[in-house]
């Protein structure tokens, strides 16, 4: 008797659920300024009785589930999952009217300052703090111009004047300049992890190669909206719920056989 079978269905059901996971946390984010959505990536792969007898036929856990273990060459494919990555592509601009609400045309990131180190972001929703810094809805500090710059290169704004933004991110406190914003891009955006708040920061010992964007508009009076489409992520969810049933049928067959095979043997014996 085999159990191999009902491994290959459980696995996509696992890799279907967490796809479901996605799914509803894009659209849960639809009206989050500045999100950018997620997609599940997946790979099959085929075992040592599959690939050949040349391949090492070392236990794997595929999906992380530890009764997979040695299946002894025997099994076939399995679907695993490989994380997420995340679309950056541009979401629509939404006029606001607020001097202070500023929206990228363009790719890049401002960079600002949290309690843990410089965090980059599209959430241009912005506000003067008590001391007269630019910062963020959460209250961190926007930086002025260039890369992980140090704490003391806040934006200020004397006297809470009257703000203006160039389309180069210039920013003019009446009609005085108070230097540019910083607005970055990454080279390897597989280096930058979502921490929450449309907030993004560098993983660990990954270099995100950051550069001084340059082909990137700044739009003051608006705000960027999320780039999910309702609609899309609607049928996709639709499409995996029917899929993660079709496995779980899957799985309930196999035990039925099982089941059925145990009695027979266990008459004949």
């Amino acid at each position: 008797m085999s159990n191999k079978g009902i491994y290959t269905a459980l696995s996509g059901a696992i890799a279907q659920n967490q796809r479901l996971d996605t799914i509803a946390n894009n659209i849960a984010n639809t009206n989050t300024t500045g999100f950018k959505k997620d997609e599940q990536v997946f790979y099959e792969y085929l075992t040592a009785n599959e690939k050949g007898s040349d391949i090492i036929r070392a236990p794997r856990v595929p999906a992380s589930i530890e009764s997979f273990y040695e299946m002894n060459g025997g099994d076939r494919g399995y679907v695993d999952s490989k994380g997420t990555y995340t679309d950056h592509s541009q979401g629509l601009l939404k006029e606001t009217g607020n001097t202070l609400d500023v929206a990228l045309e363009g790719k890049g990131f401002l960079e600002v300052l949290a309690p843990d180190g410089v965090r980059f972001t599209r959430n241009g929703a912005l506000k003067i703090d008590g001391q007269g810094r630019l910062v963020t809805k959460e209250g961190f500090p926007v930086l002025r111009s260039g890369i992980g710059q140090p704490p003391e290169q806040r934006v200020l704004v004397p006297n809470g004047r009257n703000v203006t933004i160039s389309n180069n991110g210039e920013i003019y406190s009446g009609t005085d300049s108070i230097g540019f914003m910083s607005i970055v891009n990454a080279g390897n955006m597989d280096a930058l992890q979502k921490v929450g708040s449309s907030l993004y920061k560098v993983k660990p010992n990954l270099d995100p190669q950051l550069a001084v964007a340059e082909d990137v508009k700044v739009r003051q009076g608006f705000l960027e909206g999320s780039n999910v489409n309702v609609v899309d992520e609607m049928t996709k969810m639709i499409a995996t719920t029917r899929t993660f049933e079709s496995t779980q049928k899957a799985i309930q067959a196999f035990d039925n056989m099982n089941n059925k095979l145990i009695n027979v043997v266990g008459k004949t014996n």
